[in-house]
């Protein structure tokens, strides 16, 4: 006959097993730096030559040292930017349809898409419409591949940046994905909505690590890791772009 406390031990211990694993999380200390050149920067990557910082309005993109000083200014045909990476040589501008607060041009998108831009030129090399037909707020070169966000489908994919065919996807938690951050082992995503910034498993997108940004703070938008920091900043357009701008619109902060 089974002892009953034997028999109470493996139920406990089957129980804890079956619990998930609890998530280490923690909320941000935030140190906010300096502003951006032209004050809606969405988009953010950590490069050799410094940060680099995308405007969602001007569609500029602006290299900057790593105490706030402009380095240079490029001009490119992205429109609604958010989000970019730095890689193979190139910008990746993440343009989400017709532009905000500024004259249209031929050149803006009319949906979601990914622009391959000359850094020295901001001369476009290729467009790549989003496979998933919606929208892209993040993005991050590795040598793995191009990292995209597919707002529609909610999934981190992984693409070939060659001919943007998706080599993997992986399901995220929340919507409104934007900056992304390639760590040692998982890669960070910041969910603007949520204020939460969370370190997912790029084989299947399992949580690692979560942390929390306080209504306080300014609100994260583009994001990028350097030197084993997390950066972001906050575009500041309140209600889509159609209220004021909002109170720490334009800085860009660290995470300590």
């Amino acid at each position: 006959m089974l002892d009953r406390r034997v028999f109470l031990g493996s139920l406990l211990a089957t129980a804890a097993a079956a619990r998930p694993t609890e998530v280490p999380s923690r909320t941000a200390k935030v140190e906010r730096l300096f502003k951006s050149p032209d004050g809606h920067p969405n988009a953010l990557e950590a490069s050799s030559e410094g940060l680099w910082v995308a405007d969602q309005i001007t569609d500029r993109a602006h290299l900057m040292s790593w105490d706030g000083k402009l380095i240079k200014t490029v001009e490119t045909e992205s429109s609604n930017t958010s989000g970019m990476a730095y890689g193979g040589g190139f910008l990746w501008m993440a343009a989400n349809g017709k532009a905000m607060r500024r004259t249209p041009r031929p050149t803006d998108a009319s949906r979601g898409e990914v622009l391959k831009v000359d850094p020295a030129t901001g001369k476009t090399i290729a467009r790549y419409p989003l496979p998933d037909g919606g929208g892209v707020h993040g993005l991050e070169y590795t040598r793995e591949g191009l990292w995209v966000t597919f707002l529609k489908s909610r999934k981190l994919a992984l693409v070939d940046p060659k001919d943007f065919h998706v080599i993997r996807q992986i399901p995220m938690q929340f919507d409104r994905a934007h900056g992304l951050g390639r760590d040692r082992d998982g890669i960070w995503v910041v969910f603007t909505s949520d204020r939460v910034i969370q370190k997912l498993d790029v084989k299947d997108g399992r949580v690692l690590e979560q942390i929390s940004i306080a209504k306080e703070d300014p609100e994260p938008h583009g994001m990028c890791l350097h030197n084993g920091h997390l950066y972001y900043c906050d575009a500041g357009l309140e209600l889509g772009g159609k209220g004021p701008d909002g109170k720490w619109a334009g800085w860009i902060c660290r995470i300590a």
